[in-house]
């Protein structure tokens, strides 16, 4: 039987473990821990590789969020839409600054944000839409960039699953008012903990970031606004920079992952007992999660899927307008019907890029074999 694990970052390491140590050595010895050269190195090479001015190394995912937030002076009384179907941290930042998320639902196949809906939300209190680029491909950002013009409301990217995805010609994080990204391990370009990015085109709002940052200070110890301890780590900047000189190739490698996927399951797909991921035309899909919907037997796929050693997850069990921490919103079971069918059926499966050919075909064999059309 062979054992696929749902990521496998030991793989990864073992291919360029030497040049990752080299890196951190060399932070160690400089003594320069934080918001030293390396940070500086990698904010320049992202803004080059997301195609935006500037590019701002924060402490997380989550804080990029919390950040993008603050820097547009969004709280009380405001109202933030968002996605419902989504990792808690969209919609928990935006309750962190004491704003209303307002969620709305999804297209069927891609998973991202329903522009129809988002345009049904709008009121004279919104003062921002969260755009999720889910899974590793962009959200359709032209009618939710004329909704958001229209109203004179900002954007934000939620770019966390999406670093390298485009749409139209366009990276992502470089569309909106601001773009956030997350280097966690498990992010098509992980550190080694935790890490983020915040990219805009906005000079005001790019300095705006960086003194948010480091507690709202400028000079040091003088603070004009109260911002926090969002600092990226120099070792996880060393890292990154090595990173990131492979990310195209690891893309590519999801992406030949995810045809392959495609090619071995379209049988099930044809027979009904289960539905293909959606790529967006004009787009570049970059396969942070392969994401299957299995309207009528997703628990028996996962149980031959564990009895088989191969690992998987879901993404996500609960919308978030059901979660019990939003309860006071009002959200209620039909409010987002399509976001709601489809915790009750997606299974993400591994595409990471050191997946082998005989592991692509073993998962796709068990998932054929448990919807009963087995060899």
């Amino acid at each position: 039987m062979m054992t696929v694990p749902m990521l496998d970052l030991q793989a990864q390491y073992a291919a360029i473990g030497d040049r990752i140590e080299s890196a951190v050595v060399e932070v160690l010895r400089s003594g320069r821990y934080i918001l030293g050269p390396r940070v500086s190195a990698l904010e320049e090479a992202c803004a080059r590789y997301c195609e935006v001015p500037f590019a701002v190394g924060v402490s997380s995912g989550t804080d990029a969020l919390l950040m993008a937030l603050m820097a547009l002076e969004i709280g009380p009384g405001d109202e933030v839409v968002t996605t419902t179907f989504s990792f808690f941290a969209t919609a928990g930042a935006i309750e962190r600054v004491g704003a209303r998320p307002v969620f709305v639902d999804i297209e069927a196949g891609t998973f991202n944000i329903d522009p129809a809906g988002v345009r049904a939300a709008i009121t004279p209190r919104t003062r921002a839409i969260i755009v999720v680029h889910l899974f590793g491909q962009c959200a359709d950002m032209g009618p939710l960039l004329d909704i958001a013009a229209g109203h004179g409301i900002a954007v934000i990217e939620d770019a966390a699953q999406s670093i390298g995805a485009r749409r139209d010609g366009r990276a992502a994080g470089s569309m909106g008012t601001i773009g956030c990204f997350s280097f966690f391990p498990s992010k098509n370009l992980g550190a080694a903990g935790d890490g983020g990015l915040v990219t805009t085109s906005d000079p005001g709002l790019a300095e705006r970031l960086r003194i948010l940052r480091d507690h709202g200070a400028k000079p040091r110890y003088f603070h004009h606004v109260v911002g926090g301890n969002f600092r990226l780590d120099e070792i996880q900047a060393a890292i990154l920079l090595v990173k990131l000189e492979y990310l195209d190739g690891w893309i590519a490698s999801r992406q030949a992952n995810a045809a392959r996927y495609m090619e071995l399951l379209e049988p099930a797909a044809a027979a009904g007992r289960l539905a293909l991921p959606v790529e967006s035309p004009g787009g570049r899909h970059v396969w942070n999660q392969f994401t299957v919907r299995l309207p009528d037997n997703r628990a028996l796929v996962a149980v031959a899927l564990d009895d088989a050693g191969i690992g998987h997850a879901v993404y996500y069990p609960r919308c978030l307008h059901q979660q019990d921490c939003f309860a006071g919103l009002g959200g209620q079971v039909g409010d987002c019907p399509v976001a709601e069918r489809a915790t009750a059926e997606v299974l993400s499966i591994p595409v990471y890029p050191e997946l082998s050919g005989g592991a692509i075909s073993a998962v796709a064999d068990t998932i054929l074999g448990a919807v009963g059309l087995g060899r």
